[in-house]
């Protein structure tokens, strides 16, 4: 069975910043394989379309550039928030707010992402919205472990069960 649209993946791979000879940023093994549905956009685009018409036992080895990743990492992504915003109850977490670390947000809307603190000011922290990823080409070699068909409810719910 190849690899199509509401087919269900399962893979291994090694990630790398740039190209083969690259910085390894994660590594999925046998032990824990990573399984997604084709086609749902869970999946970056491009990376789904190295992958079309695989099937079980195929090795695959290609690389995403930045555009067609993460993106290019943007000014307008990194802010200026002040700092009641991240007040519970009137008070801040004590060590929440230091540089460098990765804090959970949401916007309006309820979507969910994380910010990186970049700096902290006396009435404001600057937060960087950028996924850590952004301005990196992305390397991808693996194997096609198993290629299924979805189930009625993970085609339903646009995600493996």
């Amino acid at each position: 069975m190849t690899i199509s649209k509401e087919k269900v993946v399962t893979l291994l791979y090694q990630l790398r910043v740039d190209d083969k000879n690259g910085d390894v940023i994660e590594t999925v093994e046998k032990e824990k394989p990573f399984v997604f549905l084709y086609g749902a956009g869970s999946m970056l685009p491009k990376f789904e379309e190295n992958l079309n018409k695989l099937k079980a036992g195929d090795d695959f080895e290609f690389t995403l550039k930045c555009e067609d990743a993460y993106g290019k990492a943007s000014e307008e992504a990194v802010m200026d928030l002040p700092k009641n915003i991240f007040e519970v109850d009137g008070k801040i977490e004590e060590g929440l707010l230091a540089e460098g670390n990765v804090i959970p947000m949401q916007n309006d809307d309820g979507q969910k992402f994380n910010g990186v603190v970049v700096e902290v000011k006396e009435e404001s922290v600057t937060v960087d919205f950028n996924h850590p990823l952004a301005g990196d080409d992305l390397h991808f070699e693996g194997n096609i472990i198993e290629v299924r068909e979805a189930t009625k409810e993970e085609i339903e719910h646009g995600h493996v069960h």
